[in-house]
């Protein structure tokens, strides 16, 4: 019984020591409706220039979310005055309808990929700003209120946590 116990509790920690842990994770509260004026703001400090980070969006939504893509607007400052925009978009459902992410019930949370094997090129604090960038179908401008998202977030960790 105990050498069962030995084994289990070896395979839990084993698999547990190879999860890449983020280094840093915050969300901002949206409660349920994005507006187009809204941004998400984080602002975080670089562990160190020699390394090189994946970043991910993550996104909390609910059944409220109409529809199968998100367009984003990001807006990435370095600490020495650097600005980097991009318009990114992701997939938000499947071709049925059915949303994806992880989660039960009607809330999902997706983790999206932002930036792969990013290096911090400066030391110092960075700023990363989100806001959505919703239209409807043959319409110009951004949607007033954006249904159906609940909470907005970024993380980054490692990209190589094995070669350390």
């Amino acid at each position: 019984m105990l050498k069962r116990f030995l084994i289990l509790s070896f395979v839990v920690f084993s698999f547990g020591a190879c999860q890449n842990e983020p280094f840093y994770y915050e969300s901002k509260s949206i409660d349920g409706s994005w507006h187009k004026d809204s941004v998400a703001n984080f602002e975080f400090k670089a562990p160190d220039t020699i390394k090189n980070y994946n970043f991910f969006i993550h996104i909390k939504n609910t059944s409220d979310y109409q529809y199968s893509n998100l367009f984003l607007i990001t807006s990435m400052q370095f600490p020495h005055g650097k600005v980097i925009v991009d318009t990114l978009e992701y997939k938000m459902a499947f071709k049925d309808g059915r949303l994806m992410g992880e989660g039960f019930g009607s809330l999902k949370h997706n983790k999206l990929w932002y930036k792969e094997n990013l290096k911090f090129s400066e030391q110092g604090q960075y700023q990363l700003k989100i806001k959505q960038a919703m239209r409807k179908a043959n319409e110009i401008n951004t949607l007033n209120k954006l249904k159906g998202i609940e909470e907005v977030g970024l993380s980054y960790e490692l990209a190589n946590p094995e070669k350390l």
